[in-house]
């Protein structure tokens, strides 16, 4: 499939798929019925095109090209499979009405901008293992950080009394804080083995170029263990772990793309 074609059919399955979403919470008549599954249906069809984008864009003779645009694309990509997964499971719709927007964006970027950044033919498994879980990791962890602004949101209308409009929708405060730290410890695993790979398989994590990243990456490590701590031990809850959960994605996220975006779109412009 032509790259163009695949990534319009991307957006606008991703596009149909969010208003039906949306149609669908608003409870409006036509939709009321249909189950939850069949209306992400377009969803997983747009998550298939996505890759088939990803796959023009990244592989090449010369190696897989992990540029901040298409990072950025594949990463959204990882995070909208986690979101239908939890949509299939739960009634987060709001989640997949968030990101799927983001998504198509991450993908019109991709396409409009170019960075390099190349993993060359024949790199090791251990290299590989350390590449593909911490993009896992900041995918599952982005996705904890988006219901943790969701599940504020909603803890900040029932405090008011007013638990009204998509609100209401959702599962009740105790599910939503139960889902959210089991996606928590799941990107907390993540996390970890991408660090133990890098320890293991990477020449020097604390190289000139590589130490920021390192650094940041281990905060953000540490910021979720405290916060999942808390959670265990002292019963850490609500805006506590709403505001754990965002400082430890923007440690990450700075450690992630902030130093791809300075190292390749900003000093390779300079």
């Amino acid at each position: 499939m032509n790259i163009l074609l695949a990534a319009i059919t991307a957006l606008s399955l991703y596009l149909f798929c969010t208003i039906l979403l949306l149609l669908r919470i608003k409870q409006t008549s036509a939709l009321a019925s249909f189950s939850r599954r069949k209306l992400l249906i377009p969803g997983f069809l747009a998550l298939i095109a996505h890759i088939v984008v990803l796959y023009s864009s990244m592989l090449s003779p010369i190696g897989i090209n992990l540029g901040f645009y298409n990072a950025l694309s594949l990463v959204s990509a990882f995070i909208i499979l986690f979101t239908l997964i939890s949509t299939l499971r739960h009634p987060v719709e709001i989640l997949a009405i968030l990101m799927m927007p983001i998504a198509s964006l991450s993908i019109a970027l991709d396409l409009a901008n170019t960075s390099t950044h190349l993993l060359p033919p024949g790199s090791s498994n251990g290299l590989l293992l350390h590449v593909l879980s911490s993009l896992i990791a900041y995918s599952i962890l982005g996705l904890a950080a988006l219901h943790a602004i969701v599940l504020s949101m909603q803890n900040s209308y029932l405090h008011s009394h007013q638990p009204g409009g998509i609100i209401r929708l959702l599962p009740p405060l105790k599910t939503m804080e139960s889902i959210l730290f089991e996606t928590i410890i799941i990107g907390f695993i993540g996390l970890s083995i991408s660090l133990l790979t890098g320890l293991l398989f990477l020449d020097n994590m604390f190289a000139q170029q590589l130490a920021h990243k390192t650094v940041l990456s281990i905060i953000a490590w540490m910021v979720f263990a405290i916060l999942l701590c808390g959670h265990w031990f002292l019963g850490w809850r609500g805006r506590t772990a709403t505001r754990w959960t965002l400082g430890g994605f923007l440690s990450l996220m700075l450690a992630y793309f902030g130093s791809k975006f300075v190292l390749e779109v900003l000093l390779a412009n300079a």
